[in-house]
């Protein structure tokens, strides 16, 4: 009986050293020793009262690790793939931020940027050179980049858009276009007029 009561006590000391919860987080702010800075939003994204940072201001971050597993190929059955609808949106977005540039037509394919734009400008190979310039900032450095302020070649780019890399003629018509393009303005070359820069045209 003596032993029973003995046992009794010392399980309520036991649940009692319990009761006080996980104060030891308190102690140190409610941080996890796992993740120390799990309270700060713009690092894991958590919201709690607290306003997001804006996206803008934040810097891109990605970290990948090749798989432990010897021979593993499932990372090359899925190969990043460039989104060109969002790429040739962005650049016409940033081309009429460009001044005297009111409108673009913006066509992205595997290898070239073709940007027919309307301007006012008085200066039309300085404001090639900003619209060429603004396309090169956006895309990787292989690509070929071809502009014009001839308005009328808006409505090409446009129908250009219809086609993909499987269609037979894509190349034919879109070097077409192409020529038409060269016969305006493409900016300056290094050492006429601008610093460096990649060159258009292939």
């Amino acid at each position: 009986m003596q032993m029973r009561l003995w046992a009794y006590i010392l399980c309520g000391f036991l649940l009692a050293g319990c009761a006080g919860g996980d104060t030891a987080g308190d102690n140190y702010g409610g941080v996890s020793h796992l993740h120390p800075d799990n309270r700060r939003s713009e690092v894991y994204g958590g919201e709690k009262g607290q306003k997001r940072a804006d996206k803008s201001q934040q810097f891109g971050f990605f970290r990948h690790q090749k798989s432990p597993i010897m021979g593993d190929r499932s990372a090359r059955r899925h190969p990043p793939v460039m989104d060109r609808k969002k790429l040739a949106r962005d650049i016409g977005r940033l081309s009429t931020d460009l001044p005297n540039v009111n409108d673009a037509a913006v066509l992205v394919t595997d290898d070239e940027v073709l940007v027919a734009y309307e301007s006012d400008t008085d200066n039309r190979e300085l404001t090639a050179d900003q619209v060429r310039k603004t396309a090169i900032s956006v895309v990787p450095s292989f690509y070929h980049v071809y502009v014009s302020d001839n308005k009328m070649l808006i409505r090409d780019v446009e129908t250009l858009s219809s086609l993909n890399t499987q269609n037979e003629n894509a190349t034919e018509t879109i070097d077409a276009v192409i020529r038409e393009m060269r016969k305006s303005p493409q900016g300056f070359r290094p050492g006429k007029g601008s610093k460096g820069g990649m060159e258009s045209g292939r």
